[in-house]
Protein backbone atom coordinates (compact mmCIF):
# COMPACT_ATOMS: atom_id res chain seq x y z
CA UNK A 1 0.00 0.00 0.00
CA UNK A 2 2.05 2.94 -1.49
CA UNK A 3 1.07 6.54 -0.08
CA UNK A 4 -0.23 8.35 -2.69
CA UNK A 5 1.10 12.30 -3.11
CA UNK A 6 -1.72 13.34 -5.45
CA UNK A 7 -4.09 14.92 -2.79
CA UNK A 8 -7.37 14.58 -0.82
CA UNK A 9 -8.57 11.35 -2.84
CA UNK A 10 -5.63 9.49 -2.47
CA UNK A 11 -5.58 9.90 1.46
CA UNK A 12 -9.07 9.35 1.85
CA UNK A 13 -8.67 6.17 0.60
CA UNK A 14 -5.83 5.29 2.27
CA UNK A 15 -7.08 6.01 5.72
CA UNK A 16 -10.02 4.23 5.00
CA UNK A 17 -8.09 0.69 4.93
CA UNK A 18 -5.86 2.05 7.47
CA UNK A 19 -6.29 -0.06 11.14
CA UNK A 20 -8.17 0.33 13.75
CA UNK A 21 -6.11 2.42 15.84
CA UNK A 22 -5.51 5.23 12.77
CA UNK A 23 -8.24 7.19 12.34
CA UNK A 24 -9.34 8.63 8.92
CA UNK A 25 -10.31 11.94 7.15
CA UNK A 26 -13.59 12.86 8.92
CA UNK A 27 -16.25 14.59 7.28
CA UNK A 28 -16.55 18.28 6.95
CA UNK A 29 -15.82 20.19 10.28
CA UNK A 30 -19.13 21.86 10.33
CA UNK A 31 -20.92 18.87 9.99
CA UNK A 32 -19.26 17.01 12.72
CA UNK A 33 -18.02 19.78 15.00
CA UNK A 34 -20.60 18.27 17.63
CA UNK A 35 -19.98 14.72 17.62
CA UNK A 36 -16.19 15.16 17.21
CA UNK A 37 -16.41 17.15 20.75
CA UNK A 38 -18.79 14.97 22.15
CA UNK A 39 -16.41 11.52 21.25
CA UNK A 40 -12.94 13.43 22.33
CA UNK A 41 -14.75 14.37 26.07
CA UNK A 42 -15.73 10.46 25.91
CA UNK A 43 -12.27 9.52 25.19
CA UNK A 44 -11.07 11.63 27.22
CA UNK A 45 -13.35 10.77 30.33
CA UNK A 46 -12.42 6.74 29.36
CA UNK A 47 -8.50 7.65 29.56
CA UNK A 48 -8.84 9.43 32.97
CA UNK A 49 -10.76 6.42 34.42
CA UNK A 50 -7.76 4.19 33.87
CA UNK A 51 -5.85 3.18 36.88
CA UNK A 52 -6.03 -0.10 38.44
CA UNK A 53 -9.14 -1.88 37.27
CA UNK A 54 -7.67 -0.95 33.66
CA UNK A 55 -4.40 -2.85 34.33
CA UNK A 56 -5.66 -5.61 35.56
CA UNK A 57 -8.05 -5.43 32.52
CA UNK A 58 -4.55 -5.83 30.47
CA UNK A 59 -3.12 -9.00 32.03
CA UNK A 60 -3.25 -12.16 29.93
CA UNK A 61 -1.30 -11.28 27.04
CA UNK A 62 2.51 -11.47 28.81
CA UNK A 63 1.67 -14.11 30.88
CA UNK A 64 0.60 -16.28 27.79
CA UNK A 65 3.54 -15.71 26.14
CA UNK A 66 5.43 -16.07 29.19
CA UNK A 67 4.83 -19.68 29.27
CA UNK A 68 7.11 -20.39 26.38
CA UNK A 69 10.04 -19.06 28.56
CA UNK A 70 9.06 -22.20 30.95
CA UNK A 71 8.35 -24.82 28.56
CA UNK A 72 10.47 -28.22 28.57
CA UNK A 73 12.75 -26.61 25.98
CA UNK A 74 13.98 -23.77 28.45
CA UNK A 75 13.99 -26.76 31.21
CA UNK A 76 16.27 -28.82 29.44
CA UNK A 77 18.53 -26.47 28.14
CA UNK A 78 18.67 -24.81 31.91
CA UNK A 79 19.54 -28.45 33.34
CA UNK A 80 21.82 -29.52 30.93
CA UNK A 81 23.92 -25.80 31.46
CA UNK A 82 23.61 -26.13 34.91
CA UNK A 83 25.03 -29.63 35.30
CA UNK A 84 27.81 -28.96 32.29
CA UNK A 85 28.76 -25.15 33.19
CA UNK A 86 27.59 -24.34 37.43
CA UNK A 87 26.29 -21.10 37.42
CA UNK A 88 28.76 -19.86 34.53
CA UNK A 89 25.87 -19.42 31.46
CA UNK A 90 23.29 -17.55 34.22
CA UNK A 91 24.41 -14.00 32.09
CA UNK A 92 22.94 -15.66 29.02
CA UNK A 93 19.69 -16.41 31.25
CA UNK A 94 19.61 -12.73 32.68
CA UNK A 95 20.85 -11.03 29.15
CA UNK A 96 18.17 -13.55 27.29
CA UNK A 97 15.08 -12.30 29.23
CA UNK A 98 15.94 -8.76 29.50
CA UNK A 99 16.10 -8.89 25.50
CA UNK A 100 12.90 -10.66 25.57
CA UNK A 101 11.56 -8.33 27.42
CA UNK A 102 12.40 -5.46 25.42
CA UNK A 103 10.95 -6.90 22.14
CA UNK A 104 7.90 -8.24 23.57
CA UNK A 105 7.15 -4.60 24.38
CA UNK A 106 8.21 -3.30 21.12
CA UNK A 107 5.76 -6.66 19.70
CA UNK A 108 2.56 -5.26 22.28
CA UNK A 109 3.58 -1.77 21.29
CA UNK A 110 3.59 -2.39 17.48
CA UNK A 111 0.29 -4.47 17.87
CA UNK A 112 -1.62 -1.45 19.76
CA UNK A 113 -0.70 1.54 18.06
CA UNK A 114 -0.86 -0.10 14.35
CA UNK A 115 -4.09 -2.57 14.91
CA UNK A 116 -2.26 -4.95 13.33
CA UNK A 117 0.31 -7.84 14.64
CA UNK A 118 3.96 -8.31 12.96
CA UNK A 119 2.92 -11.04 10.23
CA UNK A 120 0.04 -8.82 8.92
CA UNK A 121 2.81 -5.75 8.45
CA UNK A 122 4.99 -8.40 6.89
CA UNK A 123 2.47 -8.98 4.25
CA UNK A 124 1.78 -5.53 3.58
CA UNK A 125 5.40 -4.66 2.98
CA UNK A 126 7.58 -7.38 1.67
CA UNK A 127 7.61 -8.62 -1.95
CA UNK A 128 5.68 -11.81 -2.38
CA UNK A 129 8.41 -14.37 -2.69
CA UNK A 130 9.99 -12.22 0.52
CA UNK A 131 6.50 -12.52 2.32
CA UNK A 132 6.78 -16.26 1.78
CA UNK A 133 10.37 -17.12 2.67
CA UNK A 134 9.35 -15.19 5.63
CA UNK A 135 6.11 -17.10 6.66
CA UNK A 136 7.78 -20.92 5.94
CA UNK A 137 10.70 -19.92 8.71
CA UNK A 138 7.50 -18.80 11.21
CA UNK A 139 5.81 -21.69 10.65
CA UNK A 140 9.56 -23.93 10.92
CA UNK A 141 9.67 -22.40 13.98
CA UNK A 142 6.67 -23.17 15.59
CA UNK A 143 7.07 -26.56 14.16
CA UNK A 144 10.94 -26.10 16.34
CA UNK A 145 9.20 -25.06 19.65
CA UNK A 146 6.57 -27.67 19.14
CA UNK A 147 8.85 -30.46 19.23
CA UNK A 148 10.09 -30.22 22.93
CA UNK A 149 6.65 -29.93 24.07
CA UNK A 150 6.02 -33.48 22.56
CA UNK A 151 8.87 -34.87 23.68
CA UNK A 152 8.49 -33.16 27.25
CA UNK A 153 5.12 -34.66 27.71
CA UNK A 154 6.43 -38.05 26.38
CA UNK A 155 9.47 -37.91 29.03
CA UNK A 156 6.27 -37.25 31.37
CA UNK A 157 4.32 -40.06 30.94
CA UNK A 158 7.53 -42.43 30.52
CA UNK A 159 8.23 -41.34 34.05
CA UNK A 160 4.19 -41.73 35.69
CA UNK A 161 3.63 -44.91 33.47
CA UNK A 162 7.06 -46.45 32.66
CA UNK A 163 6.00 -46.22 28.75
CA UNK A 164 8.89 -45.88 26.11
CA UNK A 165 9.56 -42.44 24.78
CA UNK A 166 8.52 -42.90 21.44
CA UNK A 167 4.88 -44.43 22.95
CA UNK A 168 4.34 -41.14 24.22
CA UNK A 169 5.52 -39.30 21.72
CA UNK A 170 2.75 -40.47 19.81
CA UNK A 171 0.15 -40.40 22.57
CA UNK A 172 0.89 -36.81 22.41
CA UNK A 173 -0.84 -36.18 18.96
CA UNK A 174 -4.02 -37.37 21.43
CA UNK A 175 -3.28 -34.85 24.11
CA UNK A 176 -3.86 -32.25 21.66
CA UNK A 177 -7.62 -33.27 21.03
CA UNK A 178 -7.56 -34.27 25.20
CA UNK A 179 -6.49 -30.46 26.00
CA UNK A 180 -9.47 -28.82 23.07
CA UNK A 181 -12.13 -30.65 24.57
CA UNK A 182 -11.26 -29.58 27.97
CA UNK A 183 -11.11 -25.91 27.17
CA UNK A 184 -15.11 -26.46 26.65
CA UNK A 185 -15.39 -26.06 30.51
CA UNK A 186 -13.66 -22.68 30.23
CA UNK A 187 -9.69 -21.86 28.74
CA UNK A 188 -9.40 -19.72 31.83
CA UNK A 189 -9.74 -22.58 34.33
CA UNK A 190 -8.03 -24.13 32.33
CA UNK A 191 -5.26 -22.24 32.23
CA UNK A 192 -5.42 -21.71 36.18
CA UNK A 193 -5.02 -25.15 36.72
CA UNK A 194 -1.80 -25.63 33.96
CA UNK A 195 0.02 -22.78 35.55
CA UNK A 196 -0.58 -23.95 39.28
CA UNK A 197 1.06 -27.32 38.05
CA UNK A 198 3.35 -25.63 36.06
CA UNK A 199 4.81 -23.43 39.75
CA UNK A 200 4.13 -26.68 41.47
CA UNK A 201 7.99 -27.38 39.62
CA UNK A 202 8.91 -24.03 40.28
CA UNK A 203 7.90 -24.28 44.25
CA UNK A 204 9.91 -27.35 43.99
CA UNK A 205 13.01 -26.20 42.96
CA UNK A 206 12.89 -22.98 44.91
CA UNK A 207 12.16 -25.45 47.80
CA UNK A 208 15.31 -28.05 46.46
CA UNK A 209 17.37 -24.59 46.21
CA UNK A 210 16.95 -23.39 49.86
CA UNK A 211 18.04 -27.20 50.74
CA UNK A 212 21.02 -27.28 48.54
CA UNK A 213 22.09 -23.70 49.14
CA UNK A 214 24.37 -22.76 46.30
CA UNK A 215 26.95 -19.97 47.07
CA UNK A 216 25.23 -17.03 46.33
CA UNK A 217 28.43 -15.11 45.22
CA UNK A 218 29.02 -18.09 42.58
CA UNK A 219 25.89 -17.57 41.59
CA UNK A 220 25.95 -13.56 41.20
CA UNK A 221 28.75 -13.51 39.22
CA UNK A 222 27.22 -16.48 36.61
CA UNK A 223 24.41 -13.65 36.49
CA UNK A 224 26.68 -10.43 35.54
CA UNK A 225 29.75 -12.09 34.36
CA UNK A 226 29.77 -13.20 30.83
CA UNK A 227 32.09 -16.47 30.34
CA UNK A 228 32.11 -19.00 28.06
CA UNK A 229 34.64 -21.60 29.13
CA UNK A 230 34.68 -25.49 28.78
CA UNK A 231 33.55 -27.85 25.69
CA UNK A 232 30.01 -27.00 24.31
CA UNK A 233 30.33 -23.65 26.51
CA UNK A 234 29.28 -21.55 23.33
CA UNK A 235 26.48 -24.34 21.81
CA UNK A 236 25.08 -24.46 24.77
CA UNK A 237 24.67 -20.79 25.48
CA UNK A 238 23.46 -20.23 21.95
CA UNK A 239 20.57 -23.18 22.94
CA UNK A 240 19.94 -21.38 26.29
CA UNK A 241 19.21 -18.43 24.07
CA UNK A 242 16.99 -19.81 21.17
CA UNK A 243 14.91 -21.66 23.99
CA UNK A 244 14.30 -17.88 25.78
CA UNK A 245 14.14 -15.77 22.57
CA UNK A 246 11.45 -17.39 20.54
CA UNK A 247 10.43 -15.76 16.85
CA UNK A 248 6.77 -17.05 17.08
CA UNK A 249 6.17 -15.75 20.56
CA UNK A 250 6.80 -12.02 18.61
CA UNK A 251 4.18 -12.82 16.15
CA UNK A 252 1.81 -13.99 18.59
CA UNK A 253 2.28 -10.72 21.26
CA UNK A 254 1.62 -8.18 18.97
CA UNK A 255 -1.94 -9.96 18.21
CA UNK A 256 -2.96 -11.32 21.59
CA UNK A 257 -2.67 -7.39 22.18
CA UNK A 258 -5.62 -6.84 19.63
CA UNK A 259 -7.94 -8.55 22.20
CA UNK A 260 -7.57 -5.00 24.29
CA UNK A 261 -10.11 -1.89 23.44
CA UNK A 262 -7.30 0.70 23.44
CA UNK A 263 -9.00 4.14 23.41
CA UNK A 264 -7.25 5.55 19.56
CA UNK A 265 -5.78 8.36 20.85
CA UNK A 266 -2.18 9.31 21.29
CA UNK A 267 -2.21 9.06 25.32
CA UNK A 268 -4.82 6.00 25.64
CA UNK A 269 -2.16 4.30 23.17
CA UNK A 270 0.86 5.20 25.16
CA UNK A 271 -1.03 4.12 28.69
CA UNK A 272 -1.70 0.67 26.75
CA UNK A 273 1.69 0.14 25.92
CA UNK A 274 2.63 1.11 29.83
CA UNK A 275 0.20 -1.55 31.12
CA UNK A 276 1.61 -3.79 28.61
CA UNK A 277 4.93 -3.29 29.37
CA UNK A 278 4.41 -3.76 33.24
CA UNK A 279 2.53 -6.81 32.52
CA UNK A 280 5.26 -8.26 30.77
CA UNK A 281 8.31 -7.07 32.97
CA UNK A 282 6.63 -8.88 35.84
CA UNK A 283 5.65 -11.92 33.93
CA UNK A 284 9.25 -12.48 32.71
CA UNK A 285 10.45 -11.70 36.43
CA UNK A 286 8.89 -14.28 37.56
CA UNK A 287 10.18 -16.83 34.30
CA UNK A 288 13.53 -15.57 35.44
CA UNK A 289 13.38 -16.65 39.15
CA UNK A 290 12.42 -20.03 38.36
CA UNK A 291 15.14 -20.49 34.95
CA UNK A 292 17.83 -19.53 37.74
CA UNK A 293 16.46 -21.66 39.97
CA UNK A 294 16.49 -24.98 37.88
CA UNK A 295 20.51 -24.12 36.75
CA UNK A 296 21.30 -23.14 40.63
CA UNK A 297 19.91 -26.84 41.17
CA UNK A 298 21.36 -28.77 38.57
CA UNK A 299 24.88 -27.19 38.79
CA UNK A 300 24.90 -27.36 42.56
CA UNK A 301 23.63 -30.91 42.74
CA UNK A 302 25.78 -32.41 39.97
CA UNK A 303 28.94 -30.88 41.70
CA UNK A 304 28.33 -32.18 45.10
CA UNK A 305 31.18 -33.80 46.37
CA UNK A 306 29.10 -36.59 48.12
CA UNK A 307 27.25 -37.01 44.55
CA UNK A 308 27.00 -41.45 43.83
CA UNK A 309 28.24 -42.56 40.61
CA UNK A 310 24.66 -43.33 39.57
CA UNK A 311 23.51 -39.14 39.56
CA UNK A 312 27.02 -38.69 38.49
CA UNK A 313 26.18 -40.83 35.60
CA UNK A 314 22.45 -38.91 35.07
CA UNK A 315 24.74 -35.51 35.01
CA UNK A 316 26.94 -36.04 32.39
CA UNK A 317 24.22 -36.50 29.93
CA UNK A 318 21.34 -34.90 31.63
CA UNK A 319 17.46 -34.62 30.08
CA UNK A 320 13.89 -34.33 30.91
CA UNK A 321 13.65 -38.07 31.38
CA UNK A 322 16.35 -38.18 34.15
CA UNK A 323 16.32 -35.06 36.43
CA UNK A 324 13.89 -36.08 38.67
CA UNK A 325 16.90 -37.18 41.11
CA UNK A 326 17.64 -33.67 41.46
CA UNK A 327 14.52 -33.03 43.38
CA UNK A 328 14.89 -36.05 46.07
CA UNK A 329 16.07 -34.16 48.48
CA UNK A 330 12.55 -32.30 48.85
CA UNK A 331 9.90 -34.40 48.04
CA UNK A 332 11.95 -38.09 48.77
CA UNK A 333 9.96 -41.04 47.02
CA UNK A 334 7.50 -38.74 45.38
CA UNK A 335 9.81 -36.57 44.05
CA UNK A 336 9.47 -38.45 40.32
CA UNK A 337 6.12 -38.31 40.31
CA UNK A 338 5.79 -34.31 40.89
CA UNK A 339 8.02 -33.87 38.54
CA UNK A 340 6.10 -35.85 35.58
CA UNK A 341 3.14 -34.01 36.36
CA UNK A 342 4.52 -29.79 36.30
CA UNK A 343 6.45 -31.61 33.22
CA UNK A 344 3.52 -33.16 31.65
CA UNK A 345 1.33 -29.30 32.41
CA UNK A 346 4.61 -27.02 31.33
CA UNK A 347 3.85 -29.43 27.79
CA UNK A 348 0.57 -28.83 27.24
CA UNK A 349 0.21 -25.53 28.67
CA UNK A 350 3.15 -24.49 25.83
CA UNK A 351 0.86 -26.07 23.41
CA UNK A 352 -1.74 -23.43 23.74
CA UNK A 353 1.01 -20.47 22.67
CA UNK A 354 2.27 -22.29 19.50
CA UNK A 355 -1.63 -23.22 18.39
CA UNK A 356 -2.34 -19.48 18.28
CA UNK A 357 1.06 -18.09 17.49
CA UNK A 358 0.64 -20.51 14.05
CA UNK A 359 -3.04 -19.43 13.82
CA UNK A 360 -2.03 -16.01 13.37
CA UNK A 361 1.02 -16.29 11.43
CA UNK A 362 -1.42 -18.52 9.00
CA UNK A 363 -3.85 -15.13 8.78
CA UNK A 364 -1.27 -12.57 9.14
CA UNK A 365 0.62 -13.51 5.99
CA UNK A 366 -2.09 -15.15 3.40
CA UNK A 367 -5.29 -14.46 5.41
CA UNK A 368 -6.49 -17.88 5.96
CA UNK A 369 -8.05 -18.96 9.11
CA UNK A 370 -8.19 -22.43 10.00
CA UNK A 371 -9.56 -23.99 12.91
CA UNK A 372 -7.66 -24.22 16.27
CA UNK A 373 -8.14 -27.88 16.95
CA UNK A 374 -7.26 -28.91 13.35
CA UNK A 375 -4.55 -25.75 13.14
CA UNK A 376 -2.93 -27.81 16.81
CA UNK A 377 -3.13 -31.56 15.63
CA UNK A 378 -1.53 -30.58 12.13
CA UNK A 379 1.48 -28.37 13.83
CA UNK A 380 1.95 -31.89 16.73
CA UNK A 381 1.63 -34.34 13.48
CA UNK A 382 4.58 -32.88 12.03
CA UNK A 383 6.95 -32.32 15.33
CA UNK A 384 5.77 -35.71 15.86
CA UNK A 385 7.66 -37.56 13.09
CA UNK A 386 11.24 -36.28 14.01
CA UNK A 387 10.82 -36.74 17.45
CA UNK A 388 9.48 -40.40 17.04
CA UNK A 389 11.93 -41.44 14.79
CA UNK A 390 14.99 -39.73 16.97
CA UNK A 391 13.22 -41.08 19.99
CA UNK A 392 12.99 -45.44 18.70
CA UNK A 393 16.67 -44.56 17.36
CA UNK A 394 18.58 -42.88 19.98
CA UNK A 395 16.22 -42.91 23.31
CA UNK A 396 15.59 -40.89 25.89
CA UNK A 397 19.12 -39.41 25.17
CA UNK A 398 18.79 -39.18 21.59
CA UNK A 399 14.98 -37.39 22.28
CA UNK A 400 16.82 -34.78 24.69
CA UNK A 401 19.24 -34.14 22.52
CA UNK A 402 16.98 -33.05 19.89
CA UNK A 403 15.42 -30.22 22.21
CA UNK A 404 18.97 -28.74 21.99
CA UNK A 405 18.67 -28.89 18.25
CA UNK A 406 15.41 -27.12 18.38
CA UNK A 407 16.32 -24.85 20.42
CA UNK A 408 19.30 -23.63 18.24
CA UNK A 409 16.79 -23.41 15.27
CA UNK A 410 15.10 -21.50 16.81
CA UNK A 411 17.84 -18.84 18.06
CA UNK A 412 18.74 -18.99 13.71
CA UNK A 413 15.54 -18.20 12.72
CA UNK A 414 15.34 -15.10 15.27
CA UNK A 415 16.59 -12.23 12.67
CA UNK A 416 13.47 -12.90 10.38
CA UNK A 417 10.96 -12.30 12.67
CA UNK A 418 13.29 -9.56 15.20
CA UNK A 419 14.43 -7.40 12.20
CA UNK A 420 11.31 -6.62 10.37
CA UNK A 421 9.89 -6.14 14.05
CA UNK A 422 12.66 -3.69 15.08
CA UNK A 423 12.27 -1.68 11.72
CA UNK A 424 8.32 -1.51 12.01
CA UNK A 425 8.86 -0.07 15.46
CA UNK A 426 11.61 2.22 14.76
CA UNK A 427 9.63 3.25 11.98
CA UNK A 428 7.57 7.00 11.48
CA UNK A 429 5.76 5.19 8.44
CA UNK A 430 4.44 2.50 10.92
CA UNK A 431 4.39 4.25 13.90
CA UNK A 432 3.49 7.49 13.59
CA UNK A 433 4.68 9.51 16.66
CA UNK A 434 4.36 6.31 18.60
CA UNK A 435 7.90 5.11 17.18
CA UNK A 436 10.79 3.64 19.92
CA UNK A 437 13.04 6.33 21.10
CA UNK A 438 16.36 6.62 20.02
CA UNK A 439 17.35 5.11 23.35
CA UNK A 440 15.00 2.19 22.76
CA UNK A 441 16.30 2.09 18.94
CA UNK A 442 20.11 1.56 19.96
CA UNK A 443 19.80 -0.66 23.08
CA UNK A 444 17.07 -3.24 20.70
CA UNK A 445 20.20 -2.91 17.80
CA UNK A 446 22.74 -3.72 19.91
CA UNK A 447 21.09 -6.47 21.66
CA UNK A 448 19.96 -7.94 17.99
CA UNK A 449 23.25 -7.53 16.30
CA UNK A 450 24.93 -9.19 19.15
CA UNK A 451 22.14 -12.23 19.05
CA UNK A 452 22.39 -12.56 15.35
CA UNK A 453 26.32 -11.88 14.95
CA UNK A 454 26.85 -14.91 17.37
CA UNK A 455 24.34 -16.95 15.64
CA UNK A 456 26.56 -16.49 12.61
CA UNK A 457 29.59 -16.70 14.19
CA UNK A 458 29.03 -20.26 15.94
CA UNK A 459 27.49 -21.45 12.62
CA UNK A 460 30.28 -21.00 10.53
CA UNK A 461 33.12 -21.80 13.36
CA UNK A 462 30.87 -24.79 14.31
CA UNK A 463 30.78 -26.34 10.82
CA UNK A 464 34.40 -25.62 10.08
CA UNK A 465 35.51 -27.47 13.13
CA UNK A 466 33.54 -30.33 12.56
CA UNK A 467 34.31 -30.38 8.48
CA UNK A 468 37.84 -30.59 10.23
CA UNK A 469 37.85 -33.22 12.94
CA UNK A 470 35.33 -35.60 11.32
CA UNK A 471 35.97 -38.89 9.83
CA UNK A 472 34.39 -38.79 6.58
CA UNK A 473 36.50 -39.00 3.65
CA UNK A 474 37.58 -36.19 2.12
CA UNK A 475 34.98 -36.29 -1.33
CA UNK A 476 32.43 -36.63 1.05
CA UNK A 477 33.35 -33.61 2.96
CA UNK A 478 34.22 -31.76 -0.37
CA UNK A 479 30.70 -32.29 -1.22
CA UNK A 480 29.05 -31.26 2.14
CA UNK A 481 30.62 -28.24 2.23
CA UNK A 482 29.80 -27.17 -1.43
CA UNK A 483 26.24 -27.52 0.10
CA UNK A 484 26.53 -25.91 3.16
CA UNK A 485 28.24 -23.19 2.15
CA UNK A 486 25.89 -21.50 -0.28
CA UNK A 487 23.12 -21.64 2.72
CA UNK A 488 25.32 -20.30 5.18
CA UNK A 489 26.01 -17.25 2.17
CA UNK A 490 22.03 -17.13 1.96
CA UNK A 491 21.76 -16.97 5.31
CA UNK A 492 23.76 -13.80 5.81
CA UNK A 493 22.73 -12.25 2.54
CA UNK A 494 19.05 -12.83 3.73
CA UNK A 495 19.83 -10.91 7.26
CA UNK A 496 21.15 -8.31 5.35
CA UNK A 497 18.68 -7.63 3.01
CA UNK A 498 16.34 -7.38 5.74
CA UNK A 499 18.50 -4.94 7.69
CA UNK A 500 19.48 -2.50 4.98
CA UNK A 501 16.27 -2.52 3.10
CA UNK A 502 14.06 1.01 2.96
CA UNK A 503 10.98 -0.04 3.97
CA UNK A 504 8.10 1.57 1.19
CA UNK A 505 4.86 0.92 2.65
CA UNK A 506 3.33 3.62 4.55
CA UNK A 507 0.68 2.49 6.96
CA UNK A 508 0.13 5.77 9.37
CA UNK A 509 -1.13 8.87 8.78
CA UNK A 510 0.58 11.88 10.03
CA UNK A 511 -2.11 13.66 13.07
CA UNK A 512 -1.68 16.73 10.70
CA UNK A 513 -3.72 15.24 8.08
CA UNK A 514 -6.27 13.04 10.36
CA UNK A 515 -8.25 13.81 13.47
CA UNK A 516 -5.86 11.00 15.38
CA UNK A 517 -5.97 12.66 19.10
CA UNK A 518 -9.54 13.46 19.20
CA UNK A 519 -10.24 9.71 18.40
CA UNK A 520 -12.18 10.35 15.37
CA UNK A 521 -13.09 6.56 13.31
CA UNK A 522 -14.08 6.32 9.64
CA UNK A 523 -17.49 8.17 8.25
CA UNK A 524 -20.40 5.57 7.79
CA UNK A 525 -22.68 5.44 4.74
CA UNK A 526 -25.18 8.03 6.99
CA UNK A 527 -22.09 10.96 6.93
CA UNK A 528 -21.82 9.32 10.43
CA UNK A 529 -18.00 9.93 12.28
CA UNK A 530 -17.89 6.43 14.55
CA UNK A 531 -15.15 5.26 16.35
CA UNK A 532 -13.33 2.15 15.43
CA UNK A 533 -13.73 -1.14 16.67
CA UNK A 534 -11.00 -3.18 18.12
CA UNK A 535 -10.15 -6.06 15.78
CA UNK A 536 -13.24 -8.27 15.56
CA UNK A 537 -11.74 -10.88 13.48
CA UNK A 538 -9.52 -11.61 16.77
CA UNK A 539 -11.53 -11.43 19.70
CA UNK A 540 -12.06 -15.39 19.64
CA UNK A 541 -8.55 -15.12 21.99
CA UNK A 542 -9.29 -16.75 24.57
CA UNK A 543 -8.42 -14.33 27.17
CA UNK A 544 -11.07 -11.75 29.15
CA UNK A 545 -12.31 -8.92 27.08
Amino acid sequence: MEMNNGGELGREIIAARLSNRIISIGTPENENASRIDKLSNHSNEDEKSYGWRKFLAHIGPGFLVSLAYLDPGNLETDLQAGADHKYELLWVILIGLVFALIIQSLAANLGVTTGRHLAELCKEEYPKIVKLCLWLLAEVAVIAADIPEVIGTAFALNILFHIPVWTGVLITGLSTLLLLGLQRYGIRKLELLISILVFVMAACYFGELSYVKPPAVEVLKGLFIPRLKGNGATGDAIALLGALVMPHNLFLHSALVLSRKTPPSRSGINAACRYFLLESGFALFVALLINVAVVAVSGTVCAAENLSQDNADKCSNLTLNSASFLLKNVLGKSSSIVYAIALLASGQSSTITGTYAGQYIMQGFWNIKMRNWLRNLMTRCIAITPSLIVSIIGGSSGAGRLIIIASMILSFELPFALIPLLKFSSSKTKMGPHKNSIYIIVASWILGVGIIGINIYYLSTGFVDWLIHNKLPKVANVLIGLIVFPIMAIYILSVLYLTVRKDTVVTFINPNDVEMEKGVGATNAANDVVLVPYREDLADIPLPQ
